[in-house]
């Protein structure tokens, strides 16, 4: 419902993209988003690197891409059940590539400039309101990354 509200308010940008739960995006469709974007916003469960494949990733030039938010980390019983599934086939190295910090430095050597991600896990409700703090600050009120971060930090 959040995102639908983000998408509305802020109707006038470019918005493309896949949103609720129509379909799980493929590989292609993530690499095309990521590559064409000058911005990109994953709000989701669990881990964003999860439902990528990390050696695609690591393997993308991203340059254009001036942030990457990513509002993830948020767990439910089915999210943990599909996470826990798809981590019995992953090594203990692949599953620390896929933590906030780790992420955030592959990211970062794709060629991304900015990346505000969450740390830890948290809520829906939570994210939703990081989420409505980002836009208003980035969207309508025009602060930098830097600004509003310390804003989400209060």
């Amino acid at each position: 419902q959040k995102i639908k509200e983000i998408l509305e308010k802020y109707q006038y940008l470019q918005w493309e993209g896949v949103t609720g739960n129509l379909h799980v995006p493929s590989q292609a469709e993530w690499e095309q988003l990521l590559t064409s974007c000058s911005a990109f916003l994953f709000y989701g469960m669990e881990r964003f690197v999860s439902h990528i494949v990390l050696n695609r990733l690591v393997a993308m030039n991203i340059p254009k891409c001036h942030l990457v938010i990513l509002l993830d980390l948020v767990r439910s019983k089915e999210s943990y059940r599909r996470i826990t599934n798809s981590d019995i086939h992953k090594s203990c190295l692949h599953i620390a590539l896929e933590r906030p910090t780790e992420t955030a430095m592959l990211l970062s050597l794709t060629g991304v400039r900015s990346i505000i991600a969450n740390q830890w896990y948290t809520t829906l409700q939570e994210n939703a309101e990081r989420l409505e703090i980002l836009s208003e600050n980035l969207l309508s009120i025009g602060r930098t990354t830097g600004q509003t971060i310390h804003l989400l930090q209060k």
